[in-house]
Formats: structure tokens, sequence, C-alpha cells
């Protein structure tokens, strides 16, 4: 959008939210370090400069490609739709995790894609203690104080740091029953290693970093039931356990939005596996010189970037050029490399020829998420709760709200 901010265009934005969301730092929200207007700017702030940008709150059903129209739903007013007409369309419907065809497992474990989702997974991990400390049977204590992050891609490895440092460092004073330092964290994954998109060296040292905070690690295992009350793994060689623990996160695997069918079905296209729409070099839709699709949600050729946001974010660049005229190549992705922090002063960095881990790549890391945050007063209130979060192990933001 900002990338169209000086071109002639009539610019409408439809979105069933009414903010944008820095989905990297959900997690923290998830675990109480951050708030989350923190990490969350309204629509309507960001673009209340941009005099060509009209924000329309509404949820994207259907599309005819024909008729270049955009049928939207959902309208704050109750109205049941509405139909929109467009010169050019974009589609950034982005993805959700999948649950490889166990939906019933999501009711038990919340995923961390959006922002209701790490409120309703900062209230489980919350209750969980909460009920750790009125339970006076231990094995069902110890069930409260376990939790199960599945997945050990970025998103799950910080997320199973942060409940580690937060047991450790930040509720032990906080509870007189229930010992927090007795809680267990396991993360599940069915690679042989965490990290899987960084070296080898690399995933080593994380793997490391989460044990020296308490985490276990399960690599090569695989989720295959979860309950209320349990999480059943096997390990590789096909042998199943059922751990005992209230409190499950889901951060394996990713599918597309439902948008994406509909875009694939009205453009008469095949999706892949992973419902990804694919899309010409210059992110058109083949036979629709009119439509751009990008992020997520699509595949260029054959080609699958990294479901990562700067991917997204130079592919909304590229197509605003495009837009404006001003772009004639095909689209090409410049990897800027990984970063995952692990906890306090613990992180793993590959940006270009650098490989770093420890406290360089965690001072790294938050340089970075602070320049992609959205908005100065963000920036700086971010800031201000890190440092004061590492000078006091504290965790600001522990208030358990109604799902």
């Amino acid at each position: 959008m900002r990338g169209l901010r000086r071109t002639p265009v009539e610019v409408t934005l439809v979105d069933r939210q009414n903010y944008h969301l820095f989905q990297p730092l959900a997690y923290q929200v998830a675990t109480g370090s951050l708030s989350a207007s923190e990490i969350a700017s309204p629509l309507r702030a960001v673009f209340k400069r941009q005099k060509n940008v009209r924000v329309l709150l509404a949820e994207a059903i259907g599309v005819d490609l024909a008729a270049h129209t955009l049928e939207v739903g959902s309208l704050p007013n109750g109205d049941e739709g509405s139909t929109l007409a467009y010169d050019t369309l974009v589609v950034a419907t982005g993805s959700r995790y999948s649950y490889f065809g166990h939906e019933d497992w999501r009711t038990h474990a919340p995923e961390l894609k959006s922002l209701p989702g790490a409120l309703d997974i900062r209230a489980r991990i919350l209750r969980a203690f909460e009920a750790a400390e009125v339970e006076t049977d231990p094995a069902k204590r110890a069930a409260w104080l376990t939790f199960v992050v599945v997945g050990a891609g970025p998103t799950g490895v910080e997320t199973a740091g942060q409940i580690a440092e937060l047991a450790r460092d930040a509720l032990p004073r906080d509870f007189r029953s229930a010992d927090t330092q007795q809680t267990r964290v396991l993360l599940v994954e069915t690679a042989d290693r965490v990290l899987g998109a960084f070296t080898p060296k690399l995933s080593s040292k994380a793997f490391h970093s989460l044990q020296t905070l308490g985490v276990t690690p399960l690599v090569g295992h695989t989720v295959v039931d979860i309950t209320a009350a349990s999480v059943s793994v096997q390990n590789a060689a096909g042998a199943v356990e059922e751990i005992p623990a209230r409190t499950a996160i889901w951060a394996a695997g990713v599918t597309t939005a439902s948008f994406a069918r509909v875009l694939a079905d009205a453009a008469g296209v095949e999706t892949d596996r992973a419902g990804r729409v694919t899309v010409q070099p210059d992110l058109r839709l083949a036979g629709h010189p009119d439509v751009f699709a990008l992020g997520d949600m699509v595949r260029v050729g054959e080609k699958v970037l990294p479901g990562v946001a700067p991917v997204a974010m130079q592919q909304g660049r590229y197509v605003a050029r495009v837009i404006a005229g001003n772009e004639a190549r095909p689209f090409n992705y410049k990897d800027k490399g990984n970063l995952a922090t692990i906890g306090r002063s613990r992180a793993v960095a590959e940006v270009g020829p650098i490989r770093a881990s420890g406290f360089p790549a965690w001072v790294l890391w938050l340089g970075v998420h602070l320049v992609y945050l959205i908005g100065f007063q963000n920036r700086l209130l971010v800031l201000l709760r890190w440092l004061f979060s590492f000078a006091t192990h504290g965790r600001g933001a522990r208030l358990i709200t109604p799902r």
C-alpha cells in the first residue's frame, strides 16, 4: 500500500480485522512479554495520511474474474454482503496452521497465527499455573505444569523458550503451593533437528540452548493424538507414549487461508498440497493479467518460497512497482537470512555470510524486529518493555482475559 502512495490510483484495502498484526512477535503476547496493542496497529491509523487508500472492514468471500468484481461479507453494519468492482486485484490472504487432517486437535492445541490465538494461548498458559496452585494431587499438578509445543520451527522454538523462562524466572515468587520451577516444556518435532531451515551447526546450538533453559526437545517424534488431558507422541521406532499435559500449542505445518481455494476455483487452476495457487514469475494469475497474488498463499511457477514475512514484503513492493509501471523484470526474492530467538540473551542468526549465536545474535534479532515493527510508538513501547524485562526478569502482560 505504501508503495502506491505517490501513484495516481485509488486503493481499497479489504480486511476482516481492523489492525495490522506483526506476527513474528505474537508468541510474546502468548507468553505475557508484550501486550496485544504493542504488536498490532489500527489500519486506519497506519493509512491516515495516505489519502488514496480506503479501508473496508469486511471479509472477501468470492470473486468474479470475468466481471472484475470482488464479493465481500461480514460487514460491520450487519449487511450480508456487497460487491466491489476493480481494475486490478491484489490478493494476499496468507496462511494458517495445518492440523494434517486432525481438525479436532485445534480445540485442544490452539495456533499462533492470529491475535485471538495468541490471547487464547496466554490465557491457557496462565490458567494452567493457577490450576497447579490449587491442585493437591501430585500427578494432576504435574500434568498442569507440563506444556507441549508441537513444531520446532522458529515459532515453536521461541514459544517453548519463553514458556520455560516464564516458569523459571518470572513466576516462582508469585505462587505459594505450586513450584513453577518444576514445569516441563516439551518441544515435539518430526524432523531430526530443531530449526531445520538453519545450518546444522546453528541448529545444534539452538538445541543445547533449549536444554539449558529447561526445554526438552523431542526430535524424531510425531504427535499422533491430542486430548484435553494428554498428548500422544510416536518415536522413530514406532513406540507411542501418552504424555499427561493439560496445555498444548500448535506450531507445525501451514496451509493457505480459505480464499486461496476461492481464487483457484474462479480461475480454474489447481493448487498444491498446501493449497498454494500457482502464479507467473511476475506474480500475476495465469490468464488474468489484472490479478496479482502473493505471500504464503502462492508458489511462483514450481518454486515454493519460504513462508516468512520478508517474502511477502518484497512481493508487495514488487507488485506496487508493477502497478505504477516501474517494474518489468520477473520477481526475484532476495534471501536476507534467518533469525530465531531462544530465550534471554540466546538466539541464532544467519544473515548473509554472518553466522552468529548467543548474545550477539540476540541483539541482532532485537534490532531487526524493532525496525520492521510498524509505528514509532510501538517500537518505543516494545523497546522499553524488553529493557524492563531484561533488567527485572518480569512479564508485565500476564492478564487472563475472556476467550
